[in-house]
């Protein structure tokens, strides 16, 4: 189901009272066309959460050397990953709104947002308006909590209701990293794949990067990419010399979290490992970062290395387990707002 027909399936809007659901990614350049791409990193990149420090230094770095050369590098990329119906994250993120939306038929409003591109926070949080929500579950679909990321989808929704007169009653999902049914359905995936070609010498476990600075400052993320990585090691049974963790996805000169994804990789090959299989815990959605870096150039890195066997295993994407898992997410969280306000004469399962 698109989202253009959604109204006949949501709760009663009449009363005004509904409660609504704000799923949030990061967001998608509109197309893989240079300019798309240019517009999408000036958006991205320049987010104070994204990018810290001096804002008129950043501006001239950002303006006069990134926004002239990286959108072009980048087009490229995105040109590799785009399919027939537009960017993977998107088109994956609109069929888990769907899903989710059909788990809490009659209990909520699910309604998708991108924290750059579109749509965006304001057009979700208009659509939810529209629909008579007037109690809204943001929920960030970043697993581990960052200020780079769950923190600015906060930045945003605040931006997006700054001039509202009259403002919904607001609940925030911070982080699921250490969820049991995010970890089953992590593991659950990596014993299909393995099912399906077989286990590797070792599971890389691939989380997207922040600077090492920001982690100095407090920021939580590297602790709950570890928490993460254990838990699923720990349901898959495997020991210390099974498995890895490794950041992706760095930018610029400075120092970020690791031990980096490509020089594990080399690192891991040219030391005799054969076949790796890696999955990336972080990300709720299959997108640029692993369609493209991870299954296609860290591929190249590790088998010119020496390694013979690569496989990417995919994100939970639209997966049944990941849909019930935030269903569970959803429910827990609104609990105490009265469900049969929405218009359900259902009890919640």
């Amino acid at each position: 189901m698109s989202q253009s027909q959604q109204g006949s399936e949501r709760p009663d809007q009449a009363a005004g009272d509904a409660i609504g659901v704000l799923l949030v990614n990061l967001g998608t350049p509109a197309s893989p066309s240079n300019g798309d791409v240019r517009a999408f990193l000036k958006e991205f990149l320049g987010d104070p959460r994204v990018v810290e420090g001096n804002r008129v230094l950043w501006w001239l770095v950002l303006n006069g050397v990134i926004l002239t050369t990286r959108p072009r590098r980048s087009a490229k990329a995105y040109a590799k990953v785009w399919g027939d119906d537009g960017s993977p994250l998107l088109t994956i993120s609109i069929r888990q709104a769907d899903a989710l939306r059909e788990a809490l038929a009659g209990q909520a409003v699910v309604e998708l947002a991108m924290r750059y591109g579109k749509p965006s926070i304001a057009d979700g949080l208009a659509q939810l308006r529209q629909a008579g929500v007037s109690r809204v579950l943001v929920l960030p679909l970043y697993p581990q909590y960052s200020a780079t990321t769950t923190a600015s989808v906060f930045d945003g929704v605040a931006q997006a209701l700054e001039r509202e007169r009259s403002l919904p009653e607001l609940r925030f999902v911070n982080r699921y990293h250490n969820d049991p049914a995010y970890i089953d359905a992590l593991s659950d995936s990596v014993r299909a794949h393995q099912a399906e070609h077989g286990e590797a010498d070792l599971l890389l476990m691939s989380f997207h990067g922040i600077p090492q600075e920001y982690v100095d400052r407090g920021d939580p993320y590297y602790v709950e990419c570890q928490e993460s990585a254990r838990l699923l090691a720990a349901n898959l049974g495997l020991d210390e010399s099974r498995w890895k963790l490794s950041f992706q996805s760095r930018l610029g000169p400075r120092q970020w979290l690791q031990p980096y994804t490509d020089e594990t990789l080399g690192e891991l090959a040219a030391s005799g490992t054969k076949s790796v299989q890696v999955i990336c815990p972080g990300f709720s959605v299959d997108c640029l970062e692993t369609l493209e870096e991870i299954a296609i150039e860290n591929r190249e890195v590790f088998l010119s290395s020496g390694g013979e066997r690569y496989e990417y295993i995919p994100c939970l994407n639209d997966q049944p387990a990941h849909i019930d898992m935030m269903r569970q997410l959803v429910l827990r969280n609104i609990e105490g707002w009265d469900w049969r306000q929405s218009g359900s004469t259902e009890t919640p399962a």
